[in-house]
């Protein structure tokens, strides 16, 4: 197998778990769980399926859901599902292409990447003051209300947040979740005022060198047309494809 498109291509089927997720690994797929009814929070992937076994999984994994007391989810349907035409089948079936991308692009980093610029600080969040800052920049960047209490968290090693500081100010924030084969870049946002400051390319060495230190030296990540031209000038491969698509179940 290779390990490093497998873990591009399906990242929530490899990543190491939180306090609060499940995971139900099956032949035919593998369903992802975090802790809230939301699309990003519950995701089907991995999918390996008959012609004739989509509708049969597909109430299967709603069951399990509804178990839970989800009402919806998200199918990431990667280059390599199979059958050969599942996206078309699905939507078929009323799921939608999720928004506000519904493509992303699986991209893998295997050599160094340029070093952030100098004036730049990474460090990992670990104050509850310091993963506030981090949960403020993705609100800020992605459009969602600001929180303003840290949540409550578990320490897990394996899965790290990182905040970028500039003037001792925090601008960007990202997350690493360190697996066997390599680590899952998640959650890249910088704020509006700080970005083309070299922010996003320091939060991306600085996880490559925990990635080496932990010697797994693989970065994966699946990248939105935002964040793909940057990557890739940081030496990012495009190595598959993962079509997103939204199953509003029982909303």
């Amino acid at each position: 197998m290779d390990w490093v498109l497998e873990l591009a291509e399906n990242a929530n089927t490899y990543t190491p778990l939180g306090a609060a997720d499940e995971r139900i690994v099956d032949d035919r797929y593998v369903l992802w769980m975090g802790s809230v009814d939301e699309p990003w929070a519950n995701v089907a992937q991995r999918f390996r399926l008959r012609a004739d076994e989509i509708d049969v999984v597909r109430e299967e994994i709603h069951g399990i859901l509804r178990a839970k007391g989800r009402t919806v989810c998200t199918w990431e349907v990667g280059s390599h599902a199979t059958p050969e035409g599942l996206v078309d089948r699905l939507l078929a079936l009323g799921l939608v292409d999720d928004q506000p991308t519904a493509l992303a692009i699986g991209m893998v980093l295997t050599e160094p990447p340029a070093q952030g610029p100098l004036g730049v600080e990474v460090r990992r969040a670990q104050s509850p003051a310091e993963h506030l800052a981090a949960d403020q920049i993705a609100a800020v960047a992605f459009g969602q209300p600001v929180p303003t209490e840290p949540r409550p968290r578990d320490e897990d090693s394996d899965n790290v947040v990182y905040v970028a500081y500039v003037d001792g100010e925090p601008v960007a924030r990202a997350s690493g979740s360190f697996g066997e084969h390599g680590v899952t870049l998640f959650g890249g946002a910088t704020l509006p005022e700080a970005r083309g400051r070299g922010a996003y390319r320091a939060l991306v060495a600085a996880r490559w060198e925990d990635a080496v230190a932990r010697e797994t030296p693989v970065l994966v990540t699946q990248a939105g047309p935002m964040s793909r031209p940057i990557l890739a000038q940081l030496g990012f491969r495009e190595v598959c494809e993962i079509r997103i698509l939204l199953d509003e179940f029982d909303r």
